[in-house]
């Protein structure tokens, strides 16, 4: 159905555009804050603009939802949608850090049917297709296993008291990356608890999903892409073996942020 080389050479020419951007920041890049007052960069629009034009020539019949393109619900009609963050991780981004990626999924009947992050700042490449696992640069790659939720890794700069028994590892910005981290068992638990955009996690969550991890909303309940907003309730990423202490231990909070609205 699909090229999975042109697919492979498109995102690095993407990230290609990316770092080139990346190069100039805290200079001549240029950055400013959109209306919900997160950050975004010329780079982000460039690879946007680049992404739509190529995925759509590679795959004509596929829909679009991106951050950076205004939504066209005409998807909704369509069995194939491509799923895009042209730059995850904007705030490390634009600082010269290098927690960011550009984040391509191809969503099937709602479902990703191919994931792929391109972190050239990292030198990295995360692929996956349903059914088929997960690599990166190539080698194949296994979820955690760990079974004790006391303990588990987690990418974080702080912890709030109550999730204290837990152990802080590195947090890049980009939460697609931080997912990847679970799918190469660099962390044990990635979880969120506010409504955010499927285009950050579609192609991070086959990644981990592929590499034996356990992916879902903040309740445990899985996702289902391609949906009206596009959003949904926070995610939870981790080992299977610890999913349902997880699930329990954020359910309170949980709970309190979806009856705040």
């Amino acid at each position: 159905m699909i090229d999975h080389d042109a697919l492979t050479r498109i995102i690095r020419e993407a990230g290609d555009i990316a770092a080139a951007g990346w190069a100039q920041a805290g200079s001549n890049l240029k950055v400013w804050q959109k209306g919900n007052d997160t950050p975004v960069s010329e780079s982000d629009l460039a690879v946007d603009r680049f992404l739509k034009t190529e995925l759509g020539k590679l795959l004509p019949s596929a829909a679009w939802l991106s951050e950076e393109t205004a939504d066209d619900l005409v998807r909704l009609d369509s069995d194939l949608v491509w799923l895009v963050d042209p730059i995850d991780g904007t705030r490390d981004f634009v600082r010269g850090r290098t927690g960011w990626c550009v984040s391509v999924a191809l969503i099937s009947n709602n479902r990703p049917l191919f994931g792929m992050l391109c972190a050239p700042a990292r030198a990295e490449l995360w692929t996956a297709r349903a059914g088929g696992g997960a690599y990166r640069n190539g080698d194949k790659i296994r979820a955690s296993a760990r079974t004790e939720f006391a303990g588990a890794r987690v990418p974080a700069a702080d912890l709030m008291k109550m999730d204290r028994m837990l152990t802080m590892v590195e947090q890049p910005n980009s939460i697609a990356l931080r997912m990847a981290m679970v799918a190469a068992d660099e962390a044990d638990l990635v979880a969120t608890l506010r409504w955010g955009h499927e285009w950050d996690i579609g192609a991070a969550a086959l990644i981990a999903r592929e590499a034996g991890g356990r992916v879902t909303d903040a309740l445990g309940e899985p996702f289902h892409y391609n949906s009206r907003k596009g959003q949904a309730f926070g995610v939870l990423c981790c080992s299977p073996a610890i999913h349902g202490e997880a699930v329990e231990h954020l359910r309170e909070r949980a709970q309190k942020v979806l009856d705040k609205g």
